[in-house]
């Protein structure tokens, strides 16, 4: 029970941060028809800001998170109108050199900022602790964690599901030429989505800067396990997001416990398995020939 418990709570716990950076990826990828692979690169700005600003003394490390997250949004914002917006209608390969390239220029600039190593992550007093959950010791930064990061993905299913902005968000993702015809503006509403997507990102970057390292290879060391997560939940299925992310924490944290030697390959042998399975998604609905 003790194993059962530390694989479910770790997994979920790690899994609700992979929710944070993934969601938005699922959604831009899903609206704007865009191979974003530097999407892990903001998550690692972000991460990168707010641990510097709480390590240097210059902002608690809860204020120093929407500051990180505030700064990858106006980033995002100025590389979406520079950069990213000339990739709307180019071709696949055009679009993975791209954005691959700028996964290199910011780890090349991680490198130089903040050297090689993994970068140190220092926790509040009030963070640093464990809790007794009854039936087993847990620490205290996780459980807080993972009540923000459910707390912030409520909000999203409430801005997606219940908001104008949403009902707008919901007719591009499924159709952008009928949306478009209806008065949408779309090129707005890109610009909007992938800040958010970003500033998303960053936000997982900085609060699971304890869980997923911080170290300048950080846009490609993580970018295969959100792919999984997009994969598996299927473009533009914000709901699916959720349950694929704490099924991929949960089977990946089961494989390196019980398999340390083979767990990193586990996650994704069963990947294959299950876009063979289900293309479509995880969580998609069957269709009937």
């Amino acid at each position: 029970m003790s194993v059962v418990a530390f694989i479910i709570l770790y997994g979920v716990s790690y899994g609700l941060v992979l929710c944070l950076i993934s969601v938005g990826l699922v959604v831009t990828m899903g609206l704007m028809r865009v191979i974003n692979l530097a999407h892990g690169a903001f998550a690692a700005i972000g991460g990168y800001i707010a641990v510097s600003l709480a390590g240097h003394g210059l902002l608690p490390f809860a204020a120093a998170i929407p500051v990180a997250v505030i700064a990858v949004v106006l980033l995002s914002i100025v590389m979406e109108r520079l950069l990213f917006v000339h990739l709307y209608n180019a071709p696949e390969l055009d679009q993975v050199l791209m954005t691959i390239g700028f996964n290199f220029v910011v780890v090349a600039a991680l490198t130089l900022f903040f050297g090689t190593d993994v970068y140190p992550v220092r926790l509040p007093p009030w963070l640093a602790g464990s809790v007794d959950l009854g039936f087993r010791t847990f620490e205290v930064y996780r459980v807080i964690t993972m009540a923000v990061c459910l707390a912030v993905i409520g909000l999203l299913w409430l801005a997606f599901d219940r908001t104008n902005l949403g009902a707008r968000l919901r007719a591009a993702v499924d159709n952008r030429g009928m949306a478009q015809a209806t008065g949408i503006d779309v090129p707005r509403l890109f610009l909007l989505t992938f800040a958010a997507g970003s500033g998303l990102a960053a936000f997982g970057g900085a609060i699971g800067a304890p869980m997923l390292p911080l170290e300048p290879i950080y846009p490609f060391k993580y970018l295969v396990l959100v792919l999984v997560v997009v994969a598996l939940s299927g473009f533009g299925n914000v709901r699916a997001v959720v349950g694929v992310s704490i099924f991929v924490g949960i089977v990946d944290t089961a494989g390196r416990f019980f398999l340390p030697d083979l767990g990193a390959f586990i996650i994704y042998a069963l990947l294959i398995v299950l876009m063979i399975w289900r293309r479509q998604g995880l969580f998609a609905q069957r269709t009937v020939a």
